[in-house]
């Protein structure tokens, strides 16, 4: 999985946003210094982050509809540009959206894009937002797409797997519910989900085996950032455990076939890595991360995010851009303090967002302040 390039700094040096969210028509200039952005709710500081994560493969961290981002009263699209300077060196990246055209536009220097993997050529986002705060008490699948982004990250092939995966789980269960369905067809899904399956589950399983390797030995801010203990559990990771991942195929296949029934009356598939779950424990008090107090799911959830920052830098020779929506919130004094020297030391750029400039006096020297202008519009879309 590891890059053959050598380690190059990333950063993105100025972008345009027209018509998304509440900005009719913002530039912003940065210097390549990390980015703390100041202003009152509801003046779209989220929305610069919510721009930025559509750079990367998938849909952005709200996973909305184009009709979402595109700005209310506009012309009914949008677009987003950025000039970003990478392994590859300086390109501009656009994606947006035409008013009467269906899906997603994306161009690299003014040439279209089939798909968005490309992009993983050029930019690698990692990010972190308050809606991702109850990720420890929420469903599993929260951690499945916080493991996949991850991923993702540092294999872009792994999305199009995730999604392939997804629709044939999906075929199955409508084959099911019929009458009649067709064997044939049936032992075939089974098949492709049998073995998409496996490669999901194994390239999970060696992304978390180099996470849980690198939090052992990485800076953790003066245990300012408890460390946290990662692992997957499910019947297809347990099983990638002591067998070849030919071996597991054959296993999950046949279980699908045998599970027929049990899985029609369920209404659902019940086996296979969809159904898998991240399991993260607070390392030095060796308990579950849900138990652990809202400030230290922040600060263990935190440094996840930095660690999968460094392993990213390790795996690709190329450190991701960081997006931190109001990361100061609930992180103490001595923990905003800590995650200026770590993210200094990743040597990576951070996006970062905050009501007022305060908890980020600490930054100074390492970021520049930039003040997004109040403009009253109805669709903000903050957080």
């Amino acid at each position: 999985m590891t890059d053959s390039r050598p380690e190059a700094k990333v950063r993105v040096s100025h972008l345009r946003l027209s018509d998304f969210r509440n900005h009719a028509d913002l530039k912003l200039d940065f210097s390549g210094r990390s980015v703390v952005l100041i202003g009152q709710n509801g003046v779209g500081k989220t929305n610069v982050l919510e721009a930025l994560s559509l750079l990367a493969p998938g849909r952005g961290f709200r996973r909305a509809t184009l009709a979402e981002m595109a700005r209310l009263g506009g012309a009914g699209g949008f677009s987003v540009l950025a000039d970003v300077e990478g392994a590859y060196g300086a390109v501009r990246i656009g994606t947006g959206a035409v008013p009467g055209e269906p899906g997603r536009r994306l161009l690299v220097d003014g040439e279209p894009q089939k798909g968005s993997e490309r992009l993983s050529d050029h930019l690698r986002l990692i990010w972190l937002v308050p809606a991702m705060d109850g990720l420890f008490v929420g469903p599993a699948g929260d951690r499945r797409r916080f493991l996949d982004r991850l991923v993702l990250a540092v294999d872009p092939a792994h999305g199009r797997r995730v999604s392939a995966y997804e629709q044939a789980v999906a075929s199955r269960n409508r084959l099911l519910e019929a009458r009649e369905a067709d064997m044939a067809w049936l032992d075939a899904i089974e098949t492709e989900i049998a073995t998409t399956g496996v490669a999901i589950a194994a390239a999970r399983r060696e992304t978390v085996h180099c996470l849980a390797r690198l939090i052992e030995t990485r800076p953790d801010g003066e245990g300012a950032f408890p460390r946290a203990t990662v692992q997957l559990t499910g019947d297809v990771d347990t099983a990638l455990d002591g067998a070849a991942a030919a071996d597991v195929e054959d296993w999950l296949r046949a279980d699908l076939k045998a599970g027929r029934s049990r899985d029609r009356a369920a209404g659902r598939t019940l086996v296979g890595p969809h159904r898998s779950d991240l399991s993260v424990r607070h390392a030095e008090k060796n308990m579950p991360a849900s138990t652990s107090s809202t400030g230290e799911q922040k600060a263990l959830l935190t440094g996840l995010v930095l660690a999968q920052a460094a392993l990213v830098t390790e795996l690709t020779g190329s450190p991701p851009v960081l997006l931190l929506d109001e990361v100061a919130a609930h992180l103490d004094t001595r923990r905003r303090q800590a995650l200026v020297g770590l993210i200094a030391a990743l040597g990576v750029q951070a996006f970062m967002t905050g009501t007022d400039a305060a908890p980020f006096e600490g930054f100074l020297g390492e970021a520049e302040i930039i003040a997004i202008p109040d403009i009253p519009t109805p669709n903000s879309g903050e957080f």
